[in-house]
């Protein structure tokens, strides 16, 4: 059976055994993720057919049997890269679980930073393959012993020192301030204007320096902040209506459809599937959502 016979589907949940790291295996064809960026890293293996990515301005095309690294905070796309579009199994580890790691390996800087995006590595793409099997069994044990080993194998093999930001100390205090001040205000943001005066700034300076640090214009930004902040309220038994209201989206269609351009899946087969993950306990398994 072809890719192309197949529906469109994704199964997203969280991690039986290993804190703070998200699961995703999907077949998307005409599914496509907007410019977006993660507060983590998102790391997969390419299945079947083609993923076709942009990444800060650079255009990635990722095959099966091949890995995708993407940094935190770094703009990225994700569409098919052919007709019958792709299948993949992701894993969302956070910052504080890779640098952990990377601590625990004897790295001497901070931050882990992947500067290859696609990367072709047959040890490493079995063992995220089993990896990520082994979570979505919920084996515990097996789980965590796996996926550890996953991300120290690719940190030895393929992470470097992260890059040292090149925007000027005062542009960085700017955007630093902006930034925050956008966290503070999802609902209500402020015009160009008034997010300038606030920080100290003009408005088409801030706007190239946020560009520069971020990839992404404060309203782009913006987006990411109240998915990021939707995730959480969705994960606390928030409802979507009301998670939309809290965000600031126009009405719940509007989350909906930015949510699953960013995530993947729409808010409630994301909420159902921590639902899933919290009532299996001793016996864990995974959420089946269609896209559509």
């Amino acid at each position: 059976m072809g890719m192309s016979t197949v529906k469109e589907q994704a199964h997203f949940w969280r991690h039986p055994a290993v804190p703070e790291v998200d699961l995703l295996k999907a077949h998307y064809v005409t599914h496509r993720f907007s410019r977006h960026v993660h507060d983590g890293y998102a790391i997969g293996l390419i299945l079947d057919g083609v993923e076709e990515f942009d990444y800060r301005g650079t255009l990635h095309r990722a095959r099966a049997g091949e890995l995708v690294l993407v940094n935190p905070d770094a703009v990225h796309t994700g569409q098919a890269g052919e007709p019958d579009g792709w299948s993949y199994r992701m894993l969302y580890p956070s910052i504080e679980t890779m640098t952990e790691i990377a601590a625990d390996l004897g790295a001497s800087y901070g931050t882990p930073h992947f500067p290859e995006q696609v990367v072709r590595d047959r040890e490493v793409a079995a063992l995220l393959n089993r990896a990520h099997l082994t979570a979505e069994r919920g084996d515990a044990l097996a789980a965590s012993t796996m996926t550890r080993a996953l991300f120290a194998r690719l940190l030895s093999r393929h992470g470097a020192p992260r890059a040292v930001s090149r925007t000027p100390a005062e542009g960085r205090r700017a955007v630093e301030a902006a930034m925050e001040l956008l966290r503070e205000r999802l609902a209500d943001p402020p015009a160009l204007e008034d997010l300038a005066e606030a920080v100290g700034a003009r408005p088409f300076p801030l706007l190239r320096a946020f560009k520069a640090a971020t990839g992404l214009p404060p309203h782009a930004y913006l987006i990411g902040l109240r998915v990021r902040q939707a995730r959480r309220l969705l994960l606390s038994g928030v409802r979507p209506a009301q998670v939309a209201a809290e965000v600031g989206f126009t009405d719940q269609a509007h989350l909906n459809r930015h949510f699953k351009r960013v995530v993947g899946v729409p808010p409630a087969a994301y909420q159902r599937a921590e639902s899933v993950f919290e009532r299996a306990a001793g016996s864990y398994k995974t959420g089946d959502f269609p896209i559509t």
